[in-house]
């Protein structure tokens, strides 16, 4: 057989060029992919049925951060679960953002949107994922007024708990998170409070970047409806001023009109649990524990979207994608009113003025909305053998229904100039600290003649919430008294743009307030008593010595026959008019001075 040497060391060259060559394309292909990653979601790929976990959502933003110079992203603090809190940002000037503070340094407003509160509500994590990817590669078109700020993931210790049948009532996605965080508390539930990693990290990111606007996207099913999204705006009177109005007046109207326009039906969130709307409903009170509640304290113009859960994942979706696309369009418009009207609201409330601490429905103003639903029958349950509710989407209607979303105060306070607290009170000082409260630090023993409040009435929840036994309906009665408050102890003046919250959580009767969330409770309980051997005595003196005690004492038991019959509740009676009786007992610790 004849070789041909040559034709072979030739072939040989050839094929290894080849694959020299090949080897090249294959490195420089796997680079570019590297660099250039797809940045297409699973929510697309998967055709709206699944949500990505956690780590991959964080990749999928430092990918397109690393694409697109409008796109940036910080970590700012631990959550719970013991990873970092991000925040990632489109600034339309292409300024790379390496912290809060340069957000700041520009003009525009700002948009701060929170997803995955409740991480099982995934739809707000992947609808802002598309969101932030079309603005960066001009898909649609971009704010020119406004900075977006997006926490991803607020909840990430439910995010890592991934399952998919907590979410009992809900259609999609295919897995999901868990409400609780990593220590099972209900993040929407904990920004007074701030019990959590996490709701100290979101009020730091807030307070930093005093947004004029807010966003937080849930998912929601009291009912069952026509509708895939509804719209939590704050309550627009307890927001109240130019914004309330404008809020209520001119951004909800727009928002609705421009949905409408895209053929994307919205009505107000549906405050029912397992019964007809039709039959009428009022406005979610949001109050300070909420995330627009507490948005509120600082006039920001806020709002929950409230997809049904009921309705397909990718409608769910595609629905949340473009409420927010919306609602940017028309707040980058009327950007410069908005920040007009934020600015100016704070200093709204002012020393002496009266501000509203509880709030009750106007019932005598109502809305009528031509609301869209479904018939709802009583029916024999299969299952229990009594009565159940049953939708039948069989029979769809648009009914007149009574709305009302008009509230008015029930309770006001006056306004003081200051609130004395004693340094002895170090968690109430580190929530104010961390809101940006300012504070001044008394530098030698003062008297004051002062408010002071006395606990008169309280109810308290049988049962836990959210990691306390929360109060509600509290009352109180206040006196003139003279207090010295220690070198040490502290001022705080309520001519600060954080008025608001410092009346809604120091003024104990305020829903939210901290002595409502048990910040307070030692002084519920007495410390020191009286053996009734020893006080019989004592207490016979007292009356001796007080003619005018002791008129009141008999009065008192021919008024009241079980008090005449108890003579415990005598002698603790009798106790607690004379000076043996703790003053600290059921006393109020911050005081209020001026106004």
């Amino acid at each position: 057989m004849y070789f041909n040497h040559k034709s072979i060391q030739y072939n040989i060259k050839t094929v290894l060029n080849s694959c020299f060559i090949c080897t090249i394309l294959l490195f420089t292909s796997c680079n570019t992919q590297k660099e250039n990653p797809t940045l297409t979601t699973l929510f697309e790929t998967s055709k709206g049925t699944q949500t990505p976990e956690y780590k991959d959502v964080i990749s999928f933003y430092k990918n397109l951060a690393k694409a697109y110079p409008t796109i940036s992203i910080t970590q700012e603090g631990q959550t719970d679960s013991g990873y970092p809190l991000h925040v990632i940002y489109f600034d339309p000037s292409g300024q790379s953002i390496n912290s809060i503070s340069q957000v700041k340094k520009n003009t525009k407003n700002i948009l701060l949107i929170n997803n995955g509160i409740h991480p099982g509500e995934s739809d707000g994590i992947d609808a802002c994922m598309l969101l932030l990817r079309d603005l960066a590669q001009g898909a649609i078109q971009a704010p020119t007024n406004t900075v977006i700020a997006v926490i991803p993931v607020y909840n990430i210790g439910g995010a890592l708990q991934r399952n998919s049948t907590s979410r009992t009532n809900q259609e999609g996605p295919k897995a999901y998170g868990f409400r609780g965080n990593a220590r099972n508390y209900d993040l929407n539930r904990d920004f007074i409070k701030a019990d959590t990693k996490n709701a100290k990290a979101f009020t730091k990111i807030f307070r930093a970047l005093d947004p004029e606007l807010f966003i937080d996207n849930h998912v929601s099913n009291g009912a069952d409806y026509q509708y895939t999204l509804t719209h939590l705006f704050t309550q627009h009177n307890k927001l109240g001023g130019k914004a309330g109005v404008y809020l209520n007046e001119t951004l909800m109207i727009r928002l609705q009109e421009a949905l409408k326009a895209k053929k994307w039906d919205i009505t107000p969130y549906v405050n029912v649990f397992n019964t007809q709307p039709e039959k009428g409903f009022t406005q979610f009170m949001d109050s300070p524990r909420y995330s627009t509640g507490y948005t509120t304290l600082y006039n920001t113009l806020g709002m929950m979207v409230e997809t049904h859960m009921l309705k397909p994942y990718k409608l769910r979706v595609e629905g949340t994608y473009e409420l927010m696309k919306s609602f940017i369009a028309i707040t980058d418009a009327d950007a410069k009113h908005i920040k007009n009207i934020h600015q100016g609201a704070k200093t709204r409330f002012k020393k002496g003025d009266p501000y509203p601490i509880q709030w009750i429905t106007d019932s005598t103003q109502t809305k009528t909305l031509q609301f869209k639903g479904y018939a709802g029958n009583k029916i024999l349950s299969e299952v229990t053998g009594k009565m159940r509710l049953k939708f039948d989407h069989n029979k769809p209607f648009v009914k007149p229904t009574p709305y009302y979303n008009t509230f008015k105060p029930s309770k006001e306070i006056t306004i003081p100039a200051y609130y004395g607290i004693p340094k002895g009170y170090w968690r109430v000082l580190e929530r104010l600290e961390l809101n940006n409260i300012k504070v001044s630090e008394i530098q030698k023993d003062t008297t004051f003649t002062a408010q002071v409040y006395y606990i008169k009435d309280y109810k308290s929840r049988q049962s836990p919430y959210e990691g306390h036994y929360l109060h509600y309906n509290t009352q109180v009665t206040a006196k003139q008294e003279s207090i010295t408050l220690s070198k040490g102890d502290y001022l705080v003046s309520s001519a600060q743009d954080g008025i608001r919250y410092l009346l809604e959580t120091l003024e104990p009767e305020a829903v939210d307030s901290f002595f409502n969330w048990n910040f307070f409770d030692t002084i519920l309980q007495q410390k020191e008593g009286f053996s009734p051997y020893v006080w019989e005595d004592k207490a016979k003196e007292l009356l001796e010595n007080n003619p005018l005690l002791k008129i009141e004492f008999e009065t008192k038991k021919k008024l009241e026959p079980p008090f005449a019959s108890n003579w415990y509740a005598q002698l603790d009676w009798l106790h607690k008019k004379s000076p043996n009786y703790e003053r600290n007992h059921l006393r109020y610790p911050i005081i209020r001075v001026g106004g």
